[in-house]
């Protein structure tokens, strides 16, 4: 769904257009303030961002994340598609079973990071960043040669149940039992009366869920969510606490963490690589880097002080710059400012003292091992 949006800009009026989610009208009606965040009209926060953090760890928080996109492929060259496109084993895969990978261009800069559902022997399900969708759409059609896709964005909601508390309270609503959907698996049951993927994965570091959904039968289902929910204390959150769960984690950001520009090997996720597999696309550049070693790597860093380093702000060794902060933030379940970075690889072992350079001084780091907070997944 979108709405036309009129803005200024340089002395004329542009109209631009946002997409909205199946549940708008419910994050309107929560209070919710909305923001622009590629390309649509999401909530960045409800009651707070620390305080929306906080409660994902200490009980469960709902996240409308239907805004990310969702492709399916099937067919009996579908298998073959994947394993040319991503650069994980899709072949390792089991029926039920869920992995992450990339894709990644020729140069190995990657197109995106995703997740590839096995649906069953033939079906997959691709889930990629809502920014990238038409992108990615092009360039899997373009190089999937062979199999049958479909892209099921508009189509399907999406609802990320996380928390310590997330296990019970699907588990409510449920007509499967989703004690026995291990960590990255999936299973398809009813949620509160609506068919629904429930698979067991997220992007916070605490045990839960993303449930797909029919479109229509999101707001049904967010509202079942958190009625069933209230006495476990589940609140609705937004995009504002997500980047802080994520990065705690050092979970990665398309556009701020890993980007067209970013070889696999650099942002740490060369245990999603799997050259033994064959060729893939990007194949012989990242196993280039792999034999040289990155020039740079991404890096955990924390501060001396309460400074807050932001994306794009450079990082000093000595009074010279030896990289660039990519994601910022104050860790709620920390307490203190912590940071991803890009550094000269000389200058990324753990203990390092650094400096970022914040409004033209230069504030205190040092390299820190990640993730800053441990993770409470269920595997």
């Amino acid at each position: 769904m979108t709405r036309p949006e009129t803005r200024w800009s340089t002395g004329s009026l542009v109209n631009t257009s946002l997409k909205r989610t199946p549940l708008y009208d419910a994050h309107v009606k929560a209070g919710a303030r909305m923001v622009p965040f590629g390309g649509w009209e999401m909530p960045v926060q409800y009651a707070g961002i620390v305080e929306e953090h906080r409660a994902v760890r200490a009980a469960v928080g709902c996240f409308d994340v239907s805004h990310m996109g969702e492709f399916e492929v099937e067919g009996r060259d579908a298998r073959a598609a994947l394993q040319r496109l991503t650069t994980n084993d899709v072949a390792a895969l089991e029926v039920g079973q869920v992995q992450y990978s990339l894709l990644c261009y020729p140069d190995g800069g990657i197109v995106d990071d995703l997740t590839v559902y096995r649906l069953a022997s033939d079906r997959y399900m691709l889930t990629v960043n809502a920014s990238n969708i038409d992108k990615d759409w092009r360039w899997v059609t373009e190089h999937g040669g062979g199999a049958q896709w479909r892209n099921v964005s508009d189509a399907t909601g999406l609802v990320a149940v996380q928390g310590p508390k997330a296990e019970a309270l699907v588990g409510r609503l449920a007509d499967a039992d989703v004690t026995r959907i291990a960590y990255y698996h999936v299973t398809e049951a009813r949620v509160a009366g609506t068919r629904a993927l429930i698979s067991r994965t997220g992007y916070t570091g605490e045990d839960g869920f993303e449930i797909y959904a029919p479109a229509a039968d999101t707001p049904r289902l967010w509202s079942a969510l958190l009625e069933a929910g209230r006495g476990d204390g589940a609140v609705p959150i937004g995009l504002g606490a997500r980047d802080t769960l994520r990065l705690e984690m050092r979970y990665a950001l398309y556009g701020n963490d890993i980007d067209a520009t970013t070889n696999p090997l650099e942002a740490g996720l060369g245990w999603i690589v799997k050259p033994a597999k064959g060729d893939f696309i990007g194949r012989d550049a990242i196993e280039k880097v792999r034999g040289t070693g990155p020039a740079r790597k991404l890096i955990g860093l924390e501060m001396a002080d309460r400074s807050i380093a932001r994306h794009g702000y450079r990082v000093m060794k000595d009074d010279r710059e030896t990289g660039v902060v990519t994601s910022g933030s104050y860790g709620p379940s920390v307490d203190r400012s912590i940071a991803l970075a890009y550094v000269a690889s000389a200058h990324a072992p753990i203990g390092t003292e650094l400096g970022v350079e914040i409004r033209g001084q230069i504030r205190p780091a040092r390299v820190v091992k990640t993730p800053f907070h441990p993770s409470r997944v269920k595997k």
